[in-house]
């Protein structure tokens, strides 16, 4: 490995509590390469000083490798199946939910979740924690106000319940769903875990960890879930043998814990 990476891997550790080396190396040295440069520095350990005395560079830093990619109801079926199957069993086994979404970027992944669980009446007597390891985009999700691309999933009975148009064309989610969501500040590679979930949501993200910390976070996640608890994944991370890991397979992207 390039010795001025593996320099600045070190150094971000101990200045930041991010390990680099948890995600897969040449997808994220090409992301912080291009971030280095359009910053004019020529080596990391040059962007490693400059981050160390700038706030607000390391947060842009940040900001640049973490992935930032979300919409409402994203891989629309995938969220019908959570909705009509996963939360009514759920909800059998107790009439109270608690949810987490992990790396929940900009909030349009809880906020759903959150329409979802005030349809069925249940959404004041459950709580959904929310969390991602970028300040700036929980700033943003607290806020809950979004551009058209982030909404053009959500059908229309649920745009006309928990949206409002502003009049410079972006939506804004209703007071209930803001007051209804806590968002946190957590790293998933780095940060204790919670217990006694019914549900994780947890979507396009593993997908940048190496296969070392992805097999660390799904043992995490599964110690995390209440027997019978479900963990939703990315439309991209299929786990395989997910008995390893007290998980068995209970439609695709959902997995039960054993």
């Amino acid at each position: 490995m390039d010795q001025d990476y593996l320099l600045f891997i070190e150094k971000v550790k101990s200045l930041a509590s991010i390990d680099l080396s948890l995600y897969k190396e040449a997808q994220m040295k090409r992301r912080l390469t291009s971030f280095r440069d359009k910053k004019g520095y020529s080596t990391f350990f040059e962007l490693f000083k400059a981050m160390a005395k700038d706030r607000a560079l390391l947060d842009e830093f940040l900001d640049r490798m973490t992935i930032n990619v979300s919409e409402f109801w994203r891989n629309f079926r995938r969220w019908e199946i959570l909705r009509d199957v996963f939360i009514p069993e759920l909800l059998r086994r107790n009439g109270k939910l608690r949810c987490w979404s992990a790396a929940c970027s900009t909030g349009e992944e809880p906020y759903t979740l959150a329409m979802i669980l005030h349809e069925k009446g249940v959404l004041h007597s459950s709580s959904i924690l929310a969390t991602d390891l970028d300040e700036n985009v929980l700033e943003a999700a607290k806020k809950g106000i979004y551009h058209e691309r982030s909404v053009r999933e959500v059908p229309a009975s649920y745009i006309q319940t928990y949206l409002r148009k502003m009049p410079d064309g972006r939506w804004e989610v209703s007071d209930e769903l803001r007051r209804s969501v806590r968002f946190l500040k957590h790293n998933l590679l780095a940060d204790r875990f919670e217990t006694g979930y019914d549900l994780i949501i947890c979507r396009n993200v593993t997908i940048y960890f190496t296969d070392e910390a992805k097999n660390r976070l799904y043992h995490q996640f599964s110690n995390s879930l209440r027997p019978g608890g479900i963990l939703f994944v990315g439309s991209t991370e299929q786990i395989f043998s997910p008995g390893r890991y007290g998980l068995e397979t209970a439609d695709t992207f959902f997995y039960r814990r054993v």
